[in-house]
Formats: C-alpha cells, sequence, structure tokens
C-alpha cells in the first residue's frame, strides 16, 4: 500500500482526507504576532476574519523537515511506500522541507513536486490517494501525476492587488495603476510560479473574461474535475458554478475554502480556478 502525505495549502475538503486517509502536514501563519497551524488552530473563515484586521499582512511559513521526518518514519515503520506531494517550490519552501526530511530518515519517499497551489496541487494529490486506494504503486502512480501536473491550468483572481502587493508578488507601481482605474486581474500559475494573464476592468468583464479562459484551454470537460476555492465570497463562486456547468458541463466542479498560505496574496474576493 502506498500512503499518500501532503501539506495543508492543497485546500482539500476534510471529508476527503478524512475518506482517503490522506496525512496532512500544516503550514503556518502569524497574525499580529501569533502564530497558528494551518486548518489546525485557525480555520479559514477565522483567518480572513483576522486577516481583514490585522495591522500588517500575515507571514506564512513552510513545515519544518521534522514534520514531515515523523510521518516518514511513521509509515516507513509499518512497510509502506509513501508518496509526498507538496506546494509548488516556486511559491514556498515546503518542497525542500520534504526533501530534507526523506534524506534524513532513508525511507522508502518520493517527494513531488506539484507546481500549483490550492486545488491545483489538491486535485493531484486527490487523484494519487485514489489510485493508491486501488493498489496502485508510487511507480504507477507517478505517470498519472505528472500528466495532471503537465496539463494543469490555474487562474487566479483578483478582486483586489493589495495583499499581493504588500506581498512583494507585484510591484507597487504596478499595484498603484491597477488600483487607480478600477482593473481586476487575472493571474496564471506557469511553471510553480505566479504570472501575470491579463487585466479586465469592470467586475462583470472581469469573471465573464475567467470564463471564457477556461474554454479557450481546453474544449471537452466530460471527464474534468474543475477545482474553485475562494475567500468567503460565495455569490460570486455560486454564479461561477453555474456558469462552468452550462457552458462546458464538467464532471464535477470541487469548492473549498482557500486556506491561508494562498489566500494571504488573493486578499478579499480572491478565487483560483483550477483544472487539468
Amino acid at each position: 500500500m502506498v500512503q499518500i502525505i501532503t501539506d495543508s495549502s492543497a485546500d482539500l475538503p476534510r471529508h476527503l482526507i478524512n475518506t482517503y486517509g490522506i496525512e496532512v502536514v500544516p503550514l503556518s501563519v502569524r497574525i499580529d504576532g501569533e502564530d497558528y497551524r494551518e486548518g489546525i488552530d485557525l480555520t479559514p473563515e477565522q483567518f480572513f476574519e483576522r486577516m481583514a484586521l490585522a495591522n500588517e499582512l500575515p507571514r506564512t511559513s513552510q513545515p519544518s523537515p521534522a514534520q514531515f521526518e515523523e510521518l516518514f518514519r511513521l509509515y516507513d515503520a509499518r512497510e509502506k511506500e509513501i508518496l509526498c506531494l507538496t506546494i509548488s517550490s516556486g511559491l514556498s519552501g515546503t518542497y525542500q522541507s520534504a526533501l530534507v526530511a526523506r534524506d534524513l530518515c532513508d525511507a522508502n519517499v518520493t517527494v513531488f513536486d506539484t507546481l500549483g497551489g490550492s486545488l491545483a496541487h489538491g486535485m493531484m494529490v486527490l487523484r494519487a490517494a485514489e489510485l493508491a486506494r486501488d493498489g496502485w504503486s508510487v511507480a504507477e502512480i507517478l505517470p498519472e501525476i505528472v500528466r495532471m501536473r503537465e496539463a494543469m491550468n490555474i487562474f487566479i483572481l483578483l478582486d483586489t492587488v493589495e495583499n499581493i502587493v504588500k506581498g512583494g508578488r507585484l510591484s507597487r507601481f504596478k499595484g498603484s495603476v491597477i488600483k487607480t482605474l478600477n482593473i481586476k486581474v487575472i493571474l496564471e500559475g506557469q511553471d510553480g510560479k505566479v504570472e501575470m494573464l491579463e487585466k479586465v476592468r469592470g467586475t462583470k468583464r472581469f469573471f465573464e473574461r475567467a470564463l471564457e479562459l477556461i474554454g479557450e484551454r481546453k474544449q471537452d470537460f466530460s471527464d474534468t474535475v474543475i477545482g474553485i476555492t475562494h475567500t468567503g465570497n460565495f455569490d460570486d463562486v455560486a454564479f461561477l458554478e453555474r456558469e462552468i456547468n452550462a457552458r462546458y458541463a464538467p464532471k464535477q466542479i470541487l469548492v473549498n475554502y482557500m486556506g491561508a498560505t494562498m489566500g494571504t496574496y488573493a486578499g478579499k474576493g480572491g478565487i483560483i480556478l483550477s483544472f487539468a
């Protein structure tokens, strides 16, 4: 049997984590001098409430190698193969922590960089867990996860650029221009990093353009799961769900709160759309 391990930035719904027995190592977030473990000490709802009141932008940090090492030793002792899938190495040091842990304990561990975050990462974890439950080995699972990684589309819809500017992922000059002109931003996850894709003026056109981009990237969605993570903006998500179902009829739309790791940069009203 293969044990799937990941980190909390995958933003998977708790019921799926429990169903597939996925082990989740938490990232940490510091808000006004207090440290919290993502998904353990702080729910996404609580995080967004506290972020709105915080004096400074929250700061996230990767798990220590010791946190991964403990789980690697546990499942290695149970004679399980271990597949650990992490948030993109371009966004966090989590992948490196897992590699250090693997080398420290000399367990039967494969560490995989998803080159994604939120449900782009989470859907690869979920697929690996499904295959592991069906009895696939790590060697058999990896080609499927590599295929998903190569096919993954990640659109990051930002209602405000305030947090991403504060976090240093967009220049202050660009941020001030966008804010002044009331322009909304669509970013894209590319090769594990976040890049500017389009700037759109007006909320209606903003969501319409996001929907168009989905159709431009893929034609047949009959076997496709589309992931949507949000920051508590339920009306926007409901609109996107209705339109995606009507236009593309995907196999499934998986919706969940965005956790602190990605939510820190997405800010109020942020949404991430992911599909392979």
